[in-house]
């Protein structure tokens, strides 16, 4: 769970409320059998909370809640222990957007680098990571030291809870395309 986007979002819908929590208290409140439940049918959601789950309360329309977290998603750094989303490659050559002084930290990160005339170059192509990798350490800090976002940070709506007692469930949402490989070039290349 990202916290600063979770803030940006509390932030543009302070009007309602999010509950993040451990799944099996928050279906306890809200009841996990008919006997005893909050409201009718609601122990039938508390099936569903699995996973990073969280629950919105809101007086805002199923269009409008749709529409806004369908519309929301906010590229970030990946962390290591992420799975990679595509194979990323930097070309050999130069690379003038770093300092002469990062040099000897890109190599720790095991880039195969050189000083040439105060301009770090790269002597071969290097291969950050393969798709459906898991990311070290390294390869994140490569990662967003190169600028490349490959984490997507977005909120699905599963499903809802009408004030006359129905659960609904929507279908999956179609997940955005990612090309399987990239190539990164120097900034000023």
């Amino acid at each position: 769970m990202r916290n600063m986007q979770l803030k940006d979002v509390r932030q543009e819908w302070n009007h309602s409320r999010f509950f993040f929590g451990k799944n099996k208290v928050m279906a306890l409140a809200l009841g996990r059998t008919a006997e005893d439940e909050f409201k009718d049918d609601l122990h039938k959601l508390s099936k569903h909370l699995r996973g990073q789950t969280g629950l919105l309360f809101t007086n805002k329309t199923k269009e409008d809640v749709l529409k806004f977290f369908d519309d929301y998603r906010i590229k970030d750094y990946a962390r290591s222990g992420n799975q990679a989303t595509q194979t990323v490659v930097i070309e050999t050559g130069p690379v003038p957007e770093f300092s002469h002084s990062m040099e000897p930290q890109l190599r720790k990160l095991g880039l195969p680098t050189t000083l040439n005339k105060g301009v770090i170059t790269l002597l071969r192509e290097y291969q950050v990571c393969e798709k459906d990798d898991t990311l070290t350490p390294e390869q994140a800090r490569i990662l967003k030291l190169f600028g490349h976002q490959m984490a997507d940070f977005h909120i699905s709506v599963e499903g809802m809870y009408t004030p006359e007692g129905e659960l609904e469930l929507f279908n999956d949402r179609p997940e955005p395309i990612v090309p399987p490989k990239i190539q990164i070039k120097g900034m000023y290349s």
